[in-house]
């Protein structure tokens, strides 16, 4: 049976993505596979999430999987904006490798105990929406990737070499 409010998600979701997907120069005509890896239980997924402009719901749900609070176990709706920004940088980087997933969607539990332990962490996260993953690509420099991401002017972008992990989000387009 179909819930109504999953079903308004995706939807919404997928208009989302529609909304970003101009900003970074895709077509409505393509074929977009991207490849991630969850640092945390070392889960791959190759997934074919959007083709010929259409978000495919199966390959979304399987990366809401991926891209779960690994803490708690919990699943949100990730937005596919989020995933044409990881699609161009890994099609602009030309690497064959997935990208590493060090955080993607966060609880409100999860994200709370984070806040309590670094002034790093945003009490309004665009993680807690399923807008935010913070990223790294085996043999990609860190400064690479988040020159990159800053080109692009698709969001958010925010640069941890000490933590080893570049920041990307769907919201307003800003740099830290």
């Amino acid at each position: 049976m179909v819930n109504r409010r999953k079903l308004l998600q995706a939807g919404s979701a997928a208009a989302a993505g529609l909304l970003v997907a101009p900003r970074l120069g895709l077509a409505t005509v393509d074929t977009r596979v991207l490849s991630l890896l969850d640092t945390h239980n070392d889960q791959v997924l190759t997934a074919e999430y959007c083709t010929d402009g259409w978000y495919n719901p199966d390959a979304l749900a399987q990366v809401d999987w991926l891209m779960r609070d690994w803490r708690v176990d919990e699943t949100h709706r990730i937005d596919p904006g989020l995933l044409d920004i990881m699609y161009v940088l890994q099609r602009e980087l030309g690497v064959g490798q997935p990208i590493h997933i060090i955080s993607g969607y966060r609880s409100a539990a999860t994200n709370a105990m984070l806040r309590a332990r670094s002034r790093n962490v945003a009490r309004n996260s665009y993680h807690l929406r399923g807008q935010a993953a913070d990223i790294r690509i085996p043999g990609v420099g860190l400064s690479t990737l988040r020159s990159l991401a800053l080109d692009l002017q698709a969001g958010g972008v925010g640069y941890y070499p000490q933590s080893d992990f570049v920041h990307v989000d769907t919201g307003p387009v800003r740099a830290w």
